[in-house]
């Protein structure tokens, strides 16, 4: 297969940016090769039949059963392939060129003939505190939907369980509502993650409580590097489904907004968890710099109350440790018994003061 001459492929190692002053179009892959080969899922199905086939490095043909068609690719490495399938379904230049570029915000987009949608798909990573994004663009027409995703995993496995289930009611819907079902898929694991999150800030309250450390300093901050990531994606989604939804394009069957406008209200759910867990977080780390200057109050006001302790007895110990000649006490016979009694007594009643004033 000759290669096209907007394929181009960044060496590995270097990082992916798209050239500056690129004409609009220009189909350049600005994502991580994760792949060896690019996975493409053909799923065709009607109220009737169903009909799964996956291919590597290639385009899976169609059976001539009708119904809807969906193209689920992963793996943006390919450009060329890429290219043909767009081209195949008359995707719009503009479409294509969104789908290879993987720093997209999440949006949506109108096209005389189709619809695009640009969402991102999350993954909480607990050994990195770190919150793992993958594009997902979602372009479709009348009876056909390509779905591109920049990693292997499958995040559609349960849509097309539920599609093998004869009598589905999505087998009955057009591809707007496959399109719909997709995205809340992708939103429902927003809540799964924000879940790992809240479970995190748990943990990390009971440590804060227990044993605070430099440990403890460095996952507040990783938390909340995560939390500011989800946050950033969470409100431009919200956006991009609430356009979703109140389109008026003829894609959109009359059955549908309903269903779109209850995936408005997650994104909308979404969104206030991000910033009640934010909020969560600024708690903690506030409970965190108070517990550490409370120990170190403690540390402190312990150093104070020995000082403290200490100082008459070296007045005392300076006193009698100076080498006057004529110092009469010196001469006594139990003087030195007499001055650690002395002492002793001073220490007793000090820390029976401290005691009663609760300060120890």
């Amino acid at each position: 297969m000759g290669k096209n001459k907007h394929s181009r492929i960044r060496p590995a190692g270097r990082p992916p940016l798209k050239r500056s002053g690129s004409p609009p179009g220009s189909l350049i892959f600005t994502g991580t090769k994760h792949l060896e080969q690019l996975n493409v899922a053909l799923t065709q199905y009607s109220e009737q039949d169903y009909r799964c086939e996956l291919a590597h490095d290639t385009l899976p043909e169609a059976a001539n059963i009708g119904g809807i068609l969906w193209y689920d690719v992963r793996g943006l490495h390919d450009i060329e392939l890429i290219e043909q399938l767009g081209m195949r379904y008359q995707m719009h230049p503009l479409a294509i060129e969104d789908v290879l570029n993987i720093h997209q915000r999440p949006k949506f987009e109108e096209y005389d003939q189709a619809l695009f949608v640009v969402v991102r798909a999350l993954d909480f990573n607990r050994e990195t505190m770190n919150i793992d994004t993958e594009q997902v663009a979602i372009f479709f027409t009348r009876d056909s939907l390509l779905s591109f995703q920049e990693k292997d995993g499958d995040l559609f496995a349960p849509i097309r369980r539920r599609l093998e289930m004869p009598g589905s009611r999505m087998r009955n819907r057009t591809t707007d509502y496959l399109a719909y079902a997709l995205i809340d898929a992708i939103v429902d694991h927003y809540f799964i993650v924000l879940d790992q999150l809240e479970e995190e800030l748990s943990n990390l309250e009971v440590e804060i409580m227990t044993s605070p450390s430099d440990a403890t300093k460095r996952k507040i901050h990783d938390l909340r590097i995560a939390i500011i990531s989800l946050r950033k994606l969470a409100g431009p989604m919200r956006e991009a489904i609430n356009r979703f939804a109140g389109s008026e394009h003829a894609l959109i069957a009359s059955t549908t907004p309903v269903f779109l406008r209850d995936l408005f209200d997650h994104s909308i759910r979404v969104v206030e968890l991000t910033d009640t867990t934010r909020d969560l977080l600024n708690g903690l780390q506030d409970l965190y710099l108070s517990e550490i200057s409370f120990r170190m109050n403690n540390v402190i006001q312990l150093l104070t109350i020995i000082s403290t302790i200490f100082i008459p007895l070296t007045f005392l110990a300076g006193v009698y440790g100076m080498n006057f000649k004529h110092m009469p006490e010196l001469e006594w016979p139990h003087g030195y018994y007499g001055l650690w009694v002395i002492m002793i007594g001073i220490v007793l009643f000090q820390l029976y003061y401290f005691r009663r004033r609760k300060w120890l």
